[in-house]
């Protein structure tokens, strides 16, 4: 007669199964490769520690643009620029530029040399910090090479990070000049540019950081790794990714456009819950509509908002529906509450007119919640 009772082994020993085999398996291999695996955490954490620079960056960057500061340097100089004015006389031939152009002349005339410091520290933090990611990105960059950590196959999406990184510079500056002729503020399509670069920049270091694994370690766990979640679940956790970038870019529209400081009720809109066709389209040829006009820009920033947030919740339940309790439905339900809070705080925003700490907060918001659906997708979509 067969046995029924499990066999153990040693005092205390778990019952053995397929998935006991399998973990006990992962934990030899862990074991004899110790070296490599922490080898591919150092590069993990040093993607993690460039993605943290890009999100404090793109706060900043997002506080520099609401306090009116983004134009205060007037010049760019990437190497001496670095330091800061260090005295009075410096101070006033910095304030002397500022005072040549447009906006302090239309929007600042009169301001005080102290205030004038306020909003060019601002500034000089954004781009003291692109200088930071810059260096904290190249160079452990080459010393990985250097050292042969980076598998080939990984390399050519590193060196991509570091062109965008570098490109990043140059829009940047292409932004800033777009203000310093004939407007007061900054030109809202180079504005969206310069952040949906920042973005992607983000994301892909997310992305890598969260799949990293070197070759060898990659061909150990493969097959003990999950099974390929579903195409709906995958394509969902995908979808939210790139409508978030979408909504991010439709909200550096608005505010370069200014549009969260009209039409501030909700859930109505220019007294309805769909504008009338006649304001909402009246530019001329109709492409310009969806850039220029405060209205539109606003609208398509609310209705993408609520379809995000329909999407997040389908996706939720698509996830407890086809998959076992399991890391993704976490990370779906991190998701999936990360939106409905910006969503409410979109509105608490608009309804407040743009007040700095809630827009500040919002923009931070959905930064976290770009993170968590970066995070989810690299769950969903099998290495």
């Amino acid at each position: 007669m067969g046995s029924s009772i499990p066999v153990l082994r040693g005092q205390g020993a778990a019952l053995y199964g397929r998935r006991a085999r399998d973990k006990n398996m992962m934990t030899t291999i862990q074991a004899s490769h110790r070296e490599e695996l922490d080898q591919a955490r150092a590069v993990r954490l040093w993607l993690y520690a460039v993605a943290a620079l890009v999100f404090a960056m793109v706060l900043v960057g997002g506080a520099t643009r609401l306090t009116e500061s983004g134009l205060s340097i007037t010049e760019w100089q990437p190497v001496t620029g670095t330091l800061p004015p260090l005295n009075e006389t410096q101070w006033q031939a910095e304030f002397e530029k500022y005072q040549a152009i447009p906006q302090y002349r239309q929007l600042n005339a009169g301001m005080s040399l102290t205030d004038f410091k306020t909003i060019y520290w601002w500034e000089w933090a954004h781009r003291l910090i692109g200088r930071v990611i810059g260096a904290v990105f190249f160079m452990p960059f080459v010393w990985f090479l250097w050292r042969g950590r980076i598998p080939h196959n990984r390399r050519a999406g590193l060196w991509m990070i570091l062109t965008f990184g570098a490109l990043q510079g140059a829009i940047g500056w292409w932004m800033v000049a777009s203000g310093l002729a004939e407007r007061v503020e900054v030109s809202q399509y180079r504005l969206a540019t310069h952040l949906i670069l920042a973005c992607l920049i983000y994301v892909a270091l997310v992305w890598t950081g969260t799949r990293w694994q070197n070759e060898r370690e990659q061909s150990l766990f493969g097959k003990l790794s999950k099974a390929a979640q579903p195409v709906t679940v995958q394509t969902g956790a995908l979808g939210l990714v790139v409508l978030l970038l979408a909504q991010i870019y439709l909200g550096a529209l608005v505010a370069g456009l200014r549009a969260g400081h009209v039409y501030n009720t909700w859930p109505l809109i220019d007294g309805g819950l769909v504008p009338q066709s006649s304001r909402l389209f009246f530019e001329v040829p109709l492409w310009r509509n969806f850039f220029e006009n405060p209205l539109t820009v606003q609208f398509d920033h609310r209705v993408l908002g609520y379809v995000i947030g329909l999407l997040a919740l389908l996706q939720l339940f698509n996830v407890a529906k086809l998959v076992k309790p399991d890391p993704i439905f976490t990370s779906a339900a991190l998701v999936a509450a990360a939106v409905i809070v910006q969503v409410a705080l979109g509105i608490w925003t608009l309804l407040s007119v743009a007040a700095l700490p809630l827009a500040l907060v919002h923009q931070a918001s959905a930064m976290i919640t770009l993170t968590l659906a970066v995070i989810h997708a690299s769950t969903a979509v099998p290495a």
